[in-house]
């Protein structure tokens, strides 16, 4: 079906003839870094890396990995591979020291990346045609303007919504009449428990809907679907590599095609770090091939998926990913936003008075999951209330989330001689 296939020549290209260009744009992404990012020039030096002696794909395992705690080592602007004037956008992921993790664009990368999105949202079924509600944030976060311009590409007609504001959200799908709802799936469960509260199914024009930031399962897909009467498509993507647009589901929905003219992915032993075969499940990392403002080499997503190389129905004959079956850290992500334990700490520890003894209790609040900081703070009780709201827009202001925080007296939480329990997941 070439009508729900956005750029023929790249997503059908016979494996040889893809793989000649993987590593053409390896050899130019690794020359590249070596001599403009100052990270890769000394770590390449250390590992004695000669770029001339990647000859072959096969010889990308003896590239070093590359790590979040290597960009954060690197915080705000060291690891741009292009002067700062030449960045015309700048978004970030989410940072474990209570920083953001900034990655920059050139104007040839927002290019790209408006082409990798559109690739996704073609293969999803969405067309020139429809009325698309991004119920994404807009902001550092990259999933609302990554659609966005993807979208816009495609030529549908775009509705920036954001997320929240549920009863504006069900009112702009009636009165506009949206063919295609781009949200989280969490979010997009809440939104249907409202349709059926309010009796508006019948109302609506929903056909597609694009979920993504965070994994969900096929018992969510199912429930999203029967909400909302529409086909649900996942699709995938993170910050430090571009945004979403990296793979997303055909029509056949069995693995997210990844866009591997633009990145090279492999998968590896979380912990040995070795690398696995085809349908292994592991660790996905990711080599930019394409982009110019802030490349990276062999990036360690901590996503556990496997890869799958056999051919498609639809056609193309790109590499496709299991959807994310969870990370090998210890990394939460409540309603789509990304948050570590130690980004909660570093706030908490810099507020007088607030002791250095908290936990993160996680539950499910109706269809969303929602994250409480339990704190013990010196304050007598009638004092509470007025330390936790202060605590909760202090986190806010980090995270990008409204949690509820609840104060407990000096003692109250449990002591532990070796590693402290920091999250209670009670989903």
């Amino acid at each position: 079906m070439t009508d729900r296939i956005w750029d023929l020549k790249a997503e059908t290209m016979p494996r040889q003839e893809k793989n000649r260009l993987q590593f053409s744009r390896l050899r130019e992404t690794v020359e590249r870094v070596a001599s403009q990012v100052p990270f890769y020039r000394q770590l390449f030096a250390e590992k004695e890396i000669d770029s001339s002696k990647i000859r072959s794909l096969e010889d990308t395992i003896a590239l070093p990995f590359t790590s979040k705690e290597d960009l954060q080592n690197h915080y705000p602007f060291d690891m741009l591979a292009v002067p700062l004037e030449e960045v015309v956008r700048i978004h970030s992921s989410s940072g474990t020291k209570g920083k953001v993790t900034p990655v920059g664009y050139t104007k040839r990368d927002i290019d790209t990346w408006a082409e990798n999105v559109a690739r996704i949202v073609v293969a999803a079924g969405v067309n020139a045609q429809d009325l698309v509600q991004v119920s994404f944030s807009y902001g550092l976060f990259t999933g609302g303007l990554g659609l966005h311009y993807g979208l816009e590409r495609v030529g549908s007609a775009v509705i920036p919504v954001a997320s929240g504001n549920t009863p504006r959200q069900l009112l702009v799908m009636q009165d506009l009449g949206s063919t295609v709802l781009v949200s989280t799936p969490s979010y997009a469960l809440y939104l249907a428990e409202a349709v059926a509260q309010q009796g508006v199914k019948n109302k609506l024009q929903l056909r597609r809907g694009l979920f993504g930031a965070e994994p969900w399962s096929e018992g969510v897909r199912k429930k999203i679907e029967e909400g909302f009467g529409l086909q649900a498509y996942d699709n995938y993507g993170l910050s430090e590599i571009m945004g979403p647009g990296v793979s997303g589901e055909c029509q056949e929905r069995n693995g997210l095609h990844l866009n591997e003219d633009h990145f090279l992915p492999e998968i590896i032993d979380p912990q040995s770090g070795e690398p696995l075969d085809y349908g292994e499940e592991g660790e996905l990392v990711l080599t930019t091939l394409t982009k110019e403002a802030f490349p990276l080499i062999r990036y360690r997503t901590r996503d556990i998926t496997r890869l799958y190389p056999d051919p498609c129905p639809c056609g193309r004959t790109t590499v496709r990913m299991a959807r994310v079956a969870g990370r090998s850290d210890d990394m939460l992500i409540i309603r789509g936003v990304n948050i570590y334990p130690s980004q909660v700490e570093h706030v908490l520890t810099q507020i007088p008075g607030v002791e250095p003894h908290y936990q993160l209790v996680v539950s499910r609040d109706g269809s969303l999951d929602a994250l409480e900081v339990q704190v013990e703070v010196q304050a007598p009780a009638e004092e509470h209330e007025i330390w936790s709201k202060r605590i909760e827009e202090k986190l806010r202001g980090v995270l990008g989330l409204r949690t509820r925080v609840t104060i407990l007296e000096t003692g109250s939480l449990p002591r532990s001689e070796g590693k402290a329990k920091r999250v209670v997941d009670q989903r």
